[in-house]
């Protein structure tokens, strides 16, 4: 069985998440996504989102891709969590290319997967910001 691991915010789930997340299942056959925690959202990323934690767990746990949502906490985390979780595959979108291959040296594949171009987090806040 292949595992495969995907990172994200996930904050106001739109069509570019599940092309994401459908596109991350069919590299393997069990999914776990890594959701940003609203402290790691705050302090780390500078983001503040909409939804907290626990309901953007709920909407990508209700999600046909995924198997298995867990927290993310750190930056560091994703070398802890290949180990733990057995991956064999990890996966982000290509606005990180090249950020995660050091993982290769841990024996996992990393795929670096196009954006849905017309759709994003940040241009929904904006657009919504705007009105």
């Amino acid at each position: 069985m292949k595992r495969v691991i995907t990172y994200g915010t996930f904050d106001l789930l739109h069509y570019g998440h599940i092309n994401l997340l459908r596109q991350a299942k069919a590299l393997g056959d069990y999914l776990i996504v890594a959701c940003s925690t609203d402290d790691f959202n705050w302090n780390e990323k500078h983001k503040r989102c909409y939804f907290t934690y626990e309901q953007r767990k709920t909407l990508l746990e209700a999600i046909r891709y995924v198997d298995l949502v867990i927290p993310e906490g750190s930056w560091e985390q994703k070398y802890t969590d290949v180990k733990e979780y057995h991956i064999d595959i990890f996966t982000i979108g290509d606005d990180w290319a090249g950020k995660f291959d050091f993982l290769k040296t841990e024996g996992v594949d990393v795929v670096y997967l196009p954006r849905t171009p017309e759709i994003s987090t940040t241009q929904i806040k904006n657009s919504l910001h705007s009105e």
